[in-house]
């Protein structure tokens, strides 16, 4: 029978610590009992263990022995903000499929009230990821930084080899499959980070995507048909995660 995965608040080298939602969810629901055996994701590594102890609103755990785990995906998704159930939904979906970080981000067309919202809903979307992490068994939870204006976040870089792609929707002669081939044929065995950009509800206006042009970020298309913000985010990303497993 496969291991419950949880996710620990507290540990060091030999114990761990639920609190919160995870340990009342294991106490009241699953009826934690010394000896109960689980995953552990303590520090981006696996553990095999079991409850040591209960006090109060808190379960402890020894940890035991690690456990293999395949690491995450070096692919950073730039979302500029758009309906917030749909952000959540690219969020949760990029997470099972490996991305390592996000970087919410306001465009010129992200929508006034959600763009003045933003900032209150980072904590929610970092539930999201840490609970889809949690789901799809993943040895580490995804980076969900603070809401940075477009002209703070195109600057942010992938190190060397890297690799900077813009979705855009008027670019047509280069696809991202072939920008990801190429950049994978340059770096020989290592995974080159990817950082990918999706566009708000609208698309990118012309001095956005000359901006990001100016910065140094390759656009490309995801082929001829207009996909929704959270579509095209994760269609990118399995395109993007095909190549690099």
């Amino acid at each position: 029978m496969t291991r419950r995965r949880w996710i620990a608040d507290d540990w060091d080298g030999r114990s761990a610590t639920l609190k919160g939602e995870q340990a009342a969810h294991l106490i009241r629901v699953l009826r934690a009992q010394t000896g109960m055996e689980c995953d552990m994701v303590a520090g981006d590594r696996v553990w095999r263990a079991v409850i040591s102890g209960i006090s109060g609103d808190a379960v402890q755990f020894a940890l035991l022995s690690e456990v293999e785990a395949e690491p995450a995906l070096p692919v950073t998704l730039l979302l500029s903000v758009f309906k917030f159930d749909r952000m959540e939904w690219i969020i949760e979906k990029a997470t099972e499929l490996g991305a390592e970080r996000f970087i919410p981000m306001t465009a010129r067309r992200t929508e006034r009230h959600l763009a003045q919202a933003a900032t209150a809903r980072v904590e929610r979307w970092r539930r999201v990821a840490r609970e889809a992490a949690k789901q799809s068994r993943r040895s580490d939870v995804p980076v969900v930084e603070d809401v940075l204006s477009l002209k703070a976040a195109v600057r942010i870089r992938p190190a060397p080899p890297g690799l900077s792609l813009l979705l855009a929707e008027q670019e047509r002669s280069t696809t991202l499959f072939a920008a990801m081939q190429s950049a994978l044929q340059r770096s020989a065995m290592n995974n080159p980070s990817v950082y990918l950009a999706v566009g708000p509800e609208g698309g990118w206006t012309a001095e956005e995507e000359a901006l990001f042009g100016a910065e140094g970020w390759q656009a490309v298309s995801l082929g001829p048909r207009i996909l929704r913000a959270e579509t095209a985010g994760i269609t990118a990303m399995a395109v993007v995660a095909a190549m690099l497993t």
